[in-house]
């Protein structure tokens, strides 16, 4: 899964089926969300615009998605899928940019360029910090920190040669048990060899088709040893 950054709309996280389940279990049409929204947030919405929001033509922008998840009387998460952005997490947990900012020890405007650009610039205490405020998982927090590129380097080391080596290397970038990590680098090793070799007639050197599998399994790296952590 791609995390990235996200600009202008709540994305394609927003749930637009959840949005019309809620408003039908209310009683609402769409005229009275909109109504509900312009009287109690000033949000110049009209009954096309939320029809246009539950069936995913369209997303509400920051502000809309809190104004559409108090006139449907919920949280603004539960308007949303799997967050796929930092922005997104942060909509979800109902947080302001300022919020998240004061919580992690940071400058507001610095954090602001964080979402906006997705290039990490606080340390890690700060990246620590994020973590537990937002609720990351591991995955999306490497990523929002800007630690993909130096783990999926290491990886396709373990990958290749001995994954024993490269146990405390990753394990300074990713925050789980020794154990966890020790698994998920050992069953890397047996993925990109099972690969390789599955494409190889006994005895044969490696072909074009062994050296492209194993090439496409060292760009999805990353993928991999996510999945083989959660397994």
């Amino acid at each position: 899964m791609h995390y990235g950054t996200s600009r202008g709309q709540a994305g394609s996280s927003f749930d637009g089926a959840t949005a019309r389940r809620l408003r039908e279990e209310l009683r609402m049409a769409p005229a009275d969300v909109a109504y509900g929204m312009r009287a109690a947030y000033g949000m110049a919405v009209d009954a096309r615009t939320v029809a246009a929001w539950e069936a995913g033509v369209a997303a509400p922008d920051e502000r809309q998605l809190a104004a559409l998840a108090g006139a449907l009387w919920c949280s603004a998460s539960d308007l949303m899928g799997s967050p796929g952005t930092l922005r997104e997490y942060r909509m979800a947990r109902g947080a302001s940019r300022a919020d998240i900012a004061l919580e992690i020890g940071m400058d507001p405007d610095a954090y602001a360029h964080i979402e906006d650009t997705g290039a990490w610039t606080g340390d890690a205490r700060q990246a620590d910090a994020l973590a537990r405020v937002l609720r990351l998982p591991v995955p999306a927090l490497i990523e929002f920190t800007g630690r993909d590129e130096e783990l999926a380097a290491l990886l396709r080391k373990a990958a290749t040669t001995r994954w024993q080596a490269y146990v405390n290397p990753v394990r300074a970038l990713v925050p789980l048990p020794r154990e966890f990590v020790e698994e998920g680098l050992r069953a890397l090793h047996a993925g990109y060899q099972s690969t390789t070799a599955a494409s190889l007639g006994w005895g044969q050197p490696a072909s074009a088709t062994s050296r492209e599998a194993g090439r496409t399994f060292l760009e999805e790296v990353l993928s991999h040893f996510w999945e083989a952590i959660e397994g």
